[in-house]
């Protein structure tokens, strides 16, 4: 039954993306062009929805499906680190036009294409995990 609830969010995921165009590399060209505000208003939108839920989350002291209190704990703040992979990301959104989220939509959309880019993230997620213990966290 727990599988089948994230089977139906990420249906919905899927559906949404869709609908509002966040799956268009033509949108994604745009935003990059500075051409069109589209994409801004869909990130803007879910950055505003993230952190009212989180506020949610913390004031309510919400729990996970399992009972487990939900925690969050302080990150270092390097701002070069998150300069370094911003760009990074920003780069790669760039060139494949889908960033992680979407992947998948493009894929159960028929785009078999996204498939490359789908084998090069899990190979750059393997490589990372691989190399973690070295890099400077």
């Amino acid at each position: 039954m727990k599988y089948l609830s994230y089977l139906s969010i990420g249906t919905l995921f899927g559906i949404i993306m869709t609908k509002s165009q966040a799956i268009s590399w033509f949108r994604i060209y745009e935003m990059f062009r500075f051409d069109a505000f589209h994409m801004y208003g869909i990130i803007g939108s879910a950055v505003t929805l993230g952190a009212i839920s989180v506020y949610l989350i913390k004031k309510f002291k919400l729990r996970t499906t399992a009972g487990d209190p939900i925690t969050f704990t302080p990150k270092n703040r390097s701002i070069p680190r998150y300069l370094f992979g911003g760009i990074i990301f920003g780069l790669g959104w760039s060139l494949t036009g889908a960033c992680p989220g979407p992947m998948y939509t493009l894929i159960g959309g028929g785009f078999s294409v996204i498939l490359v880019v789908l084998f090069s993230a899990i190979l750059g997620t393997l490589a990372y995990g691989m190399l973690r213990k070295r890099l400077p966290h």
